[in-house]
């Protein structure tokens, strides 16, 4: 009987990942044959849970949406992970942030059984978090531009720049990204033909149009990487750029993440925009560059003199030692 009980919540808990399943595949997952899988699926229904059954090829086991489920249907690891996952989200910069966060985690920890709330509470005298130090966001804003993004519904707002202008925009919205101490939405801006990275913190008035879109690939296949980079750029002082002779889709595949802000010039052209806080900077980055794609350097002339001076010590160090002159 203790095995049928456990199973059952087993199959209440896979009901809840998908909005159907195949009922070969929902037998398989729970190792029983088909016929006890309906068995099953009559006892929740015995237990007041409300799961359709649809027949046909593309038939299967669903949740109706609405059902009540029990308070706790998680694994020990879960359980811990969330605890630890609702404390540590006090620092993260949101409205009221720490005690909606500590509320929640008040009522969660109500629910652990003794030997679970024991890890956590030994978990909560050792965890420690400093605050984000950013602007703090409300968690009303990142949940609508999170739900846009899932939806791919344009949306518009007004936006107050770093400089203080302030303009009216219209986006198609891809990821919200938390980053260091603040969250951004990066997002396709419709009037600029182009990526931009929105401080979220800076976002009012929020519309939703209701208009669908087709999302485009994130450049780098990264949001989180794309933001990085960005930021890295608006922050450093020094900027050049690395001409690279060969397709934007051949560099991009060969530099990951640190590709996410190269620009087209042709079949066999593109761009690796480049900064730094030093020319230290620069030319460390440069020797990311794979050896047999040929590159030059295009920016303010005494920057690049200052590069290539700079470049010549590895190189003469590299002679002296009886070592390869690398190409550039």
């Amino acid at each position: 009987m203790a095995a049928t009980a456990s199973r059952v919540l087993e199959l209440l808990s896979l009901l809840q990942t998908h909005r159907q399943w195949p009922g070969p595949e929902l037998a398989d997952r729970l190792g029983v044959t088909e016929r006890t899988l309906r068995r099953d699926v009559e006892r929740l229904r015995d237990l007041g849970y409300r799961v359709d059954a649809v027949r046909g090829a593309a038939g299967g086991y669903r949740l109706e949406a609405g059902s009540h489920l029990p308070p706790l249907l998680l694994t020990e690891d879960e359980a811990v992970t969330i605890a630890v996952g609702l404390r540590s989200a006090v620092a993260q910069g949101l409205v009221d942030g720490e005690h909606t966060t500590l509320s929640a985690l008040a009522k969660f920890e109500q629910l652990l059984p003794p030997a679970l709330r024991t890890r956590t509470d030994a978990l909560a005298a050792a965890l420690r978090t400093s605050p984000s130090g950013g602007v703090p966001v409300s968690a009303d804003l990142i949940g609508t531009l999170a739900l846009a993004c899932r939806d791919t519904e344009r949306i518009r707002f007004a936006y107050r720049a770093g400089d203080g202008s302030e303009s009216n925009r219209s986006v198609e919205p891809h990821a919200v990204v938390s980053h260091g101490r603040s969250w951004f939405l990066l997002a396709w801006d419709r009037d600029r033909d182009d990526w931009r990275t929105f401080r979220l913190d800076r976002i009012e008035n929020v519309f939703s149009t209701r208009v669908r879109f087709e999302p485009r690939p994130i450049p780098g296949g990264d949001a989180a990487g794309y933001v990085r980079t960005g930021i890295r750029i608006a922050l450093a002082p020094l900027h050049l750029d690395v001409v690279l002779h060969a397709g934007i889709e051949d560099v991009r595949a060969r530099l990951g993440g640190w590709g996410a802000g190269l620009v087209d010039e042709g079949a066999d052209r593109c761009v690796w925009p480049l900064s730094g806080e030093s020319v230290a900077h620069l030319v460390s980055a440069l020797a990311w560059v794979p050896a047999d794609l040929g590159f030059e350097l295009r920016g303010d002339r005494a920057l690049l003199a200052r590069v290539a001076k700079a470049a010549k010590r590895p190189a003469s160090a590299a002679r002296a030692q009886g070592g390869v002159r690398p190409s550039v």
